[in-house]
């Protein structure tokens, strides 16, 4: 049976948007409060910053187990249980009275988001093969990115009416509401050639997905990139706000408009990936990422917020590019194991990009340097995406 027989167009996008976007929820609403939470539990704003690097890591890591429990038993329950931790541990992180315990409800709030982000992803790859779901990753990426346009706005509203709490009691009843709307119309996808033999957690499922370059090479890419934007989101509250002395609604607007920069970089690129292909979509994304670093360093003497924001601009739409491109061609090769390639694809772009942010945060890096650094990162990617290697990994006729 296709999946397309069960539910096609319209109301798949929306339900997969709704899945998506608990994620970028729980990151971007409460960025605001990042400097009042350092506050009320007395503590560095590193220490802060950590329940986002946190929640990433097990974003990730949380795939290893969702992807192969929705190989086996459906993206339809694993999406269902995804919502249900989400809404605890949101609860949990609203009544937390020490640092320690909102980690460890922020860390258990990802792995609530990895199992719908693992759904999503599945479930556009079954319902629209391995050619469109690139293209249908990108545009589910411009609707995430009305996150970031509009959750730190709302952040903002709830910090100074209720407290920082009140984002938490938000997210709760987010998932409370999604979660009754999945239940009523989300109808299962998963093909019925999916493989579901052997044991559930195989060393040898994932190694079958790992031994193919294809998907290496652009996860990789998949985890360099999203490392830039966490690098970003971890630091611009605390550098525009408290070095740079921008007030929370002045740093919303820097963020908004950066948010729908991305949009606008999200819904370009399946229209350039259709007229281009997808190898000159990841090389435009490639360069636009590492010229921002350029750009980035050449402005990091001038203190004000706008020569911080302009290079983050150009990278978001980088981003977009480089995501919208990499995303589907990493799990073109696995029409059969999408669940587990989602989740291990996953497991890249988040954990890998949450480790390499909290180390590269330790070296006590300015922001700017810092950005500089995991943007720069990308130079040996887009060089390998030039050499006959990337030519075979990425050739230009198949990904037209």
């Amino acid at each position: 049976m296709k999946p397309e027989t069960s539910q096609t167009g319209a109301r798949l996008v929306a339900l997969m948007v709704t899945l998506v976007l608990f994620s970028p929820l729980a990151i971007d609403i409460y960025l605001p409060a990042l400097p009042a939470m350092a506050e009320t539990f007395a503590v560095d704003h590193a220490r802060v910053q950590d329940t986002v690097t946190w929640f990433m890591f097990s974003l990730g890591l949380g795939q290893l187990l969702a992807g192969p429990l929705a190989d086996r038993f459906g993206r339809r329950p694993i999406a269902r249980g995804g919502v249900m931790i989400y809404a605890l541990s949101s609860a949990m992180a609203y009544l937390a009275q020490s640092l320690d315990l909102l980690l460890v409800a922020r860390l258990t709030q990802g792995f609530g988001a990895c199992a719908t982000s693992v759904a999503a992803f599945a479930a556009v790859r079954d319902s629209f093969g391995p050619e469109r779901s690139g293209r249908m990753i990108s545009y589910l990426n411009g609707a995430i990115c009305f996150i970031p346009a509009l959750a730190p706005l709302l952040g903002s509203w709830l910090t100074h009416e209720f407290g920082w709490r009140s984002n938490f009691s938000f997210m709760t009843g987010f998932a409370l509401v999604a979660g009754t709307m999945l239940t009523v119309f989300f109808k299962e996808t998963r093909p019925a050639d999916t493989n579901t033999d052997g044991a559930l957690i195989s060393a040898e499922r994932y190694l079958s997905v790992l031994r193919e370059p294809v998907f290496l090479f652009h996860a990789t890419l998949c985890m360099l990139a999203m490392a830039v934007i966490l690098a970003y989101v971890t630091s611009a509250p605390v550098w525009l706000m408290t070095e740079m002395g921008q007030s929370m609604s002045q740093f919303t607007i820097w963020f908004g408009v950066n948010a729908a920069l991305n949009i606008l970089g999200c819904m370009v690129a399946p229209k350039y990936m259709d007229r281009f292909g997808t190898r000159n979509t990841l090389n435009i994304g490639l360069l636009m990422l590492v010229g921002s670093g350029a750009v980035m360093l050449l402005l990091s003497d001038i203190h004000e917020a706008w020569a911080f924001m302009v290079p983050i601009f150009m990278a978001s739409f980088g981003f977009s590019f480089v995501l919208g491109a990499a995303a589907g061609k990493a799990l073109a090769p696995f029409g059969d194991r999408a669940g587990t390639a989602a989740a291990l694809l996953g497991l890249f772009q988040m954990s890998g990009a949450g480790v390499m942010v909290s180390i590269t945060q330790r070296l006590d890096l300015i922001p700017p340097v810092l950005l500089t650094l995991q943007m720069w990162l990308l130079i040996p990617g887009l060089l390998i995406l030039w050499s006959k290697l990337g030519h075979r990994w990425h050739a230009a006729p198949a990904s037209s």
